[in-house]
């Protein structure tokens, strides 16, 4: 025991790195040996929509975002990868080609990516795993960008699996990407605890690495997939999707990174106007808020109005962008601009994830690229879908 706890005093009082200072891998073992010892006492049944302990107040949250620049940045994967476990696997990451289209979104003033993370790439190998992440940061530490990395995700193939991952449905948009954890896991309560290595490693590992701006638990938790996967998904979805998002805030809590932590409300204003059980919670536990709005412009300068009445935090708009919708750059990321809320469009450059396809190519046949992208904002060589949406990002971002 003494020889443990010395291998551990550096890490402070619960286990804690230094930026930069990385741990080796039986450091990293040692790290998870110490995260199972620390605990957080909570039942689930005080918690479905209470506020849990650890969360930051409302001054040191809104001074840590009077210290960012106004955060304007995309949610992204590489164009070669059809899911968040393409990106990340060994096989498949591809460290230059990140570089390259980081790079044009650091030309248009980007200054933050939202980034996916995956459960089964850690149960592989949480080491390389480790790794990757790590070069990444430093490719975006060059470029001056700073990501949100997010754990979990409710939406789309409830099904992952490791190895590589099946081609692309043509035109058809994001066919391939997987939910983290999979219906099995997420529907045994049981398991979920198979997930807390997971978070609190990868967290505990990054908690003091100023390279990483926030971290994003889950997202949308509980949506049922209506018009792609319905029929795979949990009849309690929902409920599973709650039980584990608050052990992810509590695993969060335990570990006390010092970047802030969150998990966002979705469905637009209608979302945020019912309140669901799983939003009172993601509302009342999260360190900044964070939303999702496809909406219209009427729509979304009415949630952020409402929103702002009524938190005293600062607001994220981690995903936007559906021009079939009327939901635009412009001028939706101007709005954004006035309120100083952070805003992450959906997709940076088109790939496989195919997301320049509108949601209704799951139930419309498309043959031909459509004449309106649904998202993203560059072809595949770097070239830009268009000029004029370009020159405005360029012309709001200090």
């Amino acid at each position: 025991m003494e020889a443990f706890m010395n291998c551990t005093a550096g890490f402070g009082a619960i286990g804690l790195v230094t930026p930069f200072d990385h741990p080796t891998p039986m450091r990293r073992l040692l790290i998870l040996l110490v995260l199972a010892t620390t605990a957080v006492t909570v039942t689930a049944e005080s918690l479905m929509t209470g506020t849990m302990q650890g969360r930051w107040p409302e001054k040191r949250i809104n001074d840590w975002y009077a210290d960012q620049p106004w955060l304007v940045g995309a949610n992204y994967i590489p164009r070669t990868a059809i899911n968040q476990i393409e990106m990340w696997q060994a096989d498949s990451f591809n460290a230059d080609l990140i570089a390259q289209e980081l790079g044009w979104a650091r030309e248009l003033g980007m200054n933050t990516m939202r980034v996916y993370l995956h459960d089964l790439i850690w149960a592989e190998d949480p080491d390389g795993f480790i790794d990757r992440i790590d070069t990444f940061l430093t490719i975006c530490q060059r470029l001056r960008i700073r990501p949100m990395f997010v754990f979990f995700d409710g939406v789309w193939d409830p099904h992952p699996y490791l190895g590589p991952q099946r081609p692309p449905r043509r035109h058809v948009h994001n066919s391939g990407w997987v939910q983290s954890p999979g219906r099995e896991v997420l529907g045994d309560p049981e398991r979920h605890d198979e997930l807390r290595d997971y978070v609190k490693g990868i967290m505990h590992y990054f908690a003091n690495d100023r390279r990483v701006l926030a971290w994003d638990l889950f997202n949308e938790p509980e949506n049922s997939n209506a018009g792609s996967y319905r029929g795979l998904e949990l009849a309690n979805k929902t409920a599973m999707a709650h039980t584990l998002l608050i052990k992810a805030f509590r695993w969060a809590r335990e570990v006390n990174p010092r970047q802030p932590v969150t998990a966002g409300i979705w469905r637009d204003h209608a979302g945020w106007s019912e309140r669901t059980p799983i939003f009172a919670f993601m509302l009342a536990n999260s360190d900044f808020i964070t939303f999702h709005n496809y909406a219209d412009t009427a729509d979304f300068t009415k949630q952020i109005e409402e929103m702002k009445a009524e938190i005293n935090r600062p607001l994220v708009c981690t995903e936007y962008l559906a021009r079939g919708s009327e939901n635009t750059f412009d001028p939706h990321l101007g709005i954004m601009r006035r309120h100083r809320v952070g805003a992450y469009n959906w997709g940076l450059v088109d790939g496989k994830t195919q997301t320049k396809y509108p949601w209704a190519s799951w139930r419309e046949v498309f043959t031909a690229e459509p004449e309106v992208w649904h998202h993203d904002i560059f072809r595949a060589d770097g070239t830009p879908y268009s000029q004029e949406e370009v020159d405005y990002i360029r012309g709001l971002i200090p």
